[in-house]
């Protein structure tokens, strides 16, 4: 077999391993100095691999040692066109692995499935985006347009030591970027036999997380002590985690519900919206989040011995905030927070949104069409958060496109920062095909 079909066959034979190894690299990102892996190794693997092709690689570290990021451009037909960004993350969270099937970091190949801690979250995309940077760069293919190819360290600690850096202090390692496109969409919604949804990104909630203290006075603790610092923490924090803030509905929302009712027949204009919401299954977690803004307690720490009433308590709480939400927000919290807590802000990143349309959302569609005939690409919200917070910064429109063709049982969002993560081979293939596509029609 030669030409187009030999050298795609190829690309695809090589994304598994390319993802297999990449998992098998720990990059585990604790969000602690004390604890923190760091990306170096995986961004060196990266490099290697893009400079067997003849890319020029920047190879850096984003203000800490061993945060390291790859960038890597090929020239575009049109240089007068706005660049593509192409973008991923190179870490990974916590895994533990005596809750796994598998080692987290073995990259097994099992059941039609690549296993392990960043399958899906987002190592299958790394892959795929590399096969197909080196194919393009053995063949000579030229894209319509420039690609910037960016591996980047902490995203999953809001990439303060990543892409924010790298925006406040390299923006010219991205010039002539106008678009981009990253994680946590292009995914596949079988909505009946034979017909696939495939979700795209046009917007995400803002990060916000808080950090909650109380003071108070310390004392004796088999003594009557009305003013206890953990008490006052704990009364607030359970206040704002049994909260439920109002339903907002957003465009990329009311879009995506629009075609979700069109293809099923779901009714999302009655009052029971979060019940209709219900019925699409695991995916309901991801958009039911996007209905409202949230704020879930994850952390507590007080006190030093048992007998001891400290004189101070924190808390840290993950707060995701819709966008125009953010001033109503921070009104409603500190009404719950009352005067005895005081709150700041370890994290606070705002909303990313952008509109459905466009040349680049064509070549999306098209890209999908071409792999799934008959498929229908819709907009939706991300309730968690990307890098695309530090690229908006630069103007950019950001996407969420990495495309996956998923089995129908699959209960997909709960693989991301889950036990046993995995992504299915046939998936994977079929992704790479469509980024392929894609990229050669951007």
């Amino acid at each position: 077999m030669e030409g187009p079909a030999a050298s795609i066959s190829t690309v695809e034979d090589e994304v598994v391993g390319l993802a297999s190894d990449l998992i098998r690299i720990d990059s585990t990102n604790t969000g602690d100095p004390d604890t923190l892996i760091g990306e170096r190794a995986a961004a060196e693997y990266v490099a290697g691999k893009l400079s067997e092709v003849g890319f020029e690689t920047i190879y850096i570290e984003s203000g800490t040692p061993g945060r390291g990021n790859v960038i890597a451009r090929l020239p575009g037909a049109d240089p007068q066109r706005g660049a593509l960004l192409v973008h991923g993350h190179l870490d990974v969270v916590p895994a533990d692995a005596a809750e796994w099937s598998v080692h987290p970091f073995s990259g097994a190949v099992k059941d039609g499935y690549l296993w392990g801690r960043g399958a899906v979250d987002m190592k299958d995309i790394l892959a795929m985006t590399i096969a197909v940077a080196r194919r393009f760069r053995r063949e000579s293919i030229v894209p319509p347009r420039d690609l910037v190819f960016a591996f980047l360290a902490d995203e999953e600690a809001g990439g303060l030591r990543g892409s924010h850096w790298l925006v406040e202090h390299r923006p010219d390692l991205f010039e002539g970027c106008t678009e981009a496109v990253s994680e946590v969409g292009g995914f596949s919604l079988t909505v009946r036999e034979g017909r696939r949804l495939y979700l795209v990104e046009t917007a995400e909630k803002g990060i916000a997380w808080m950090r909650l203290r109380a003071r108070a006075r310390a004392g004796h603790g088999s003594m009557v002590h009305e003013d206890n610092a953990v008490t006052a923490l704990c009364e607030a924090v359970a206040r704002l985690g049994n909260h439920r803030f109002p339903l907002v509905m957003t465009d990329a929302v009311q879009e995506f519900l629009t075609a979700v009712g069109e293809e099923t027949g779901l009714d999302f204009s009655g009052d029971d919206l979060e019940g209709a919401v219900a019925k699409l299954g695991g995916l309901a977690r991801i958009v039911g989040a996007t209905l409202r803004d949230t704020a879930n307690p994850t952390m507590l720490d007080a006190g030093y011995k048992a007998n001891v009433i400290p004189s101070t308590a924190e808390a840290v709480v993950d707060c995701r905030v819709l966008p125009g939400r953010q001033a109503a927000f921070e009104r409603e919290v500190d009404e719950l927070l009352g005067s005895d807590v005081t709150r700041e802000w370890v994290v606070n990143l705002p909303p990313v949104q952008t509109t459905f349309d466009g040349d680049l959302v064509a070549a999306m569609d098209a890209a999908i069409q071409q792999e799934d005939p008959g498929a229908r690409t819709i907009p939706y919200m991300l309730s968690g958060g990307t890098d695309a917070k530090a690229f908006s910064r630069l103007g950019m429109r950001c996407f969420g496109f990495a495309p996956l063709r998923l089995p129908p049982d699959l209960d997909f969002a709960a693989l991301f920062h889950g036990v046993d993560e995995r992504v299915p081979i046939d998936g994977l293939i079929f992704g790479t095909r469509v980024l392929d596509r894609f990229l050669r029609s951007c």
